[in-house]
């Protein structure tokens, strides 16, 4: 079989395996039309009892292009949209992902994701719903979007706001990168396993063993989580909800940690970095997954067609100059009235709403 996902059946346990390994497998509108069209068959397939989710190896083998399960969406299409055509195909590609997201969290049956490689932006949002949800030694997962102007979609500030501590906070506004055994003491992995046994691991599963079962019994005790280390001082430091507090309690506290911390956030977008910050305060008053997507679709919404967006993409991207001119240009010019507006109603007709 062919194509950008791979869709297949072996033993009452389908298979989705991203399949676009040039761009370590990112997301396109048709690979998320593809997902969703696939779980959709598959909830009504009495035969089929589970599914998993991986990524395809280079068809050349190269462990290189095989290092990613999923690098998130396709940003050069999101830019050109909000260039070209006034946002409309980039908010379309939104809505069906934050579909395909809502989907796979409200999904009847079990879920599993491999995420063994480069798990970013939308790969978090096709594995963090899983109810199962696998570190290797070669996991990095990374929620980065401020650095270019965008904010933890797909599902980020449910996950993000509700991981102990501020770790959410932390890892929204920096887009520090995690590695398997720093997944698993977060709790955005539910298990731990070396990527040499994940093969077995499909095929007992596939076989016809319960996927927990087997999961259990492959894992292996990871290394000690570094970010640990820093737990407390994220507690401390990113305590508030506001961003110039959290920059002022960083520039105060002497250690290095905490300037290299702050150096960081001052390459990233002070209006994302806003939204990111009220995103996921919000997010927990919310009732449900469904109100958080709706939420985040509002924001993706107008984030996509304000000037941090491009500009990101082109610095970080494109020409690779990594140094953004963002608009505000400091968190001061960043106002309460212009968060409110990224985050108001949309008109009528245009809510996301579930499938």
């Amino acid at each position: 079989m062919t194509g950008d996902v791979l869709a297949s059946v072996t033993g009452g346990v389908a298979r989705l395996s991203l399949n676009r390994p040039g761009t370590l497998h990112a997301l396109t509108l048709d690979m998320v039309q593809a997902m969703t069209r696939a779980l959709l068959a598959w909830t009504r397939d009495p035969a089929v009892r589970g599914v998993m989710i991986d990524h395809a190896p280079a068809p050349d083998g190269d462990p290189k292009r095989s290092r990613g399960f999923c690098a998130g969406g396709d940003i050069a299409f999101l830019r050109a949209s909000a260039l070209g055509d006034g946002g409309v195909s980039g908010r379309r590609f939104f809505h069906d992902e934050y579909q395909l997201n809502h989907q796979m969290f409200t999904y009847p049956k079990p879920v599993v994701a491999f995420m063994d490689g480069i798990t970013m932006g939308g790969g978090v949002g096709i594995s963090q719903p899983a109810r199962f949800r696998v570190a290797t030694e070669n996991t990095r997962l990374a929620m980065p979007e401020t650095g270019i102007g965008l904010f933890p979609d797909v599902g980020g500030g449910w996950y993000l706001s509700r991981l102990s501590g501020r770790l959410g906070q932390y890892l929204a506004l920096t887009g520090a990168r995690l590695d398997g055994a720093e997944c698993l003491w977060a709790g955005l992995a539910t298990h731990y396993l070396p990527s040499s046994a994940l093969a077995a691991a499909k095929d007992r599963i596939a076989g016809g063993e319960d996927i927990e079962l087997v999961l259990a019994a492959l894992s292996v005790a990871p290394p000690p989580a570094r970010i640990a280390d820093h737990a407390e001082a994220i507690v401390r430091l990113f305590a508030a909800d506001r961003l110039e507090d959290i920059l002022s309690a960083l520039a105060a506290d002497g250690s290095d940690w905490a300037a290299a911390t702050r150096a960081t956030l001052a390459t990233k977008s002070p209006q994302t970095c806003k939204v990111a910050l009220r995103q996921l305060a919000d997010s927990l008053t919310l009732p449900d997954f469904a109100a958080n997507m709706a939420m985040e679709y509002r924001i993706a919404s107008r984030v996509l067609t304000r000037p941090d967006f491009a500009e990101g993409v082109r610095a970080v991207i494109i020409d690779k100059d990594n140094a953004p001119r963002w608009t505000p240009a400091t968190p001061e010019g960043v106002t309460d009235a212009l968060i409110d507006s990224i985050f108001a109603a949309l008109p009528a007709g245009e809510e996301w709403t579930p499938l």
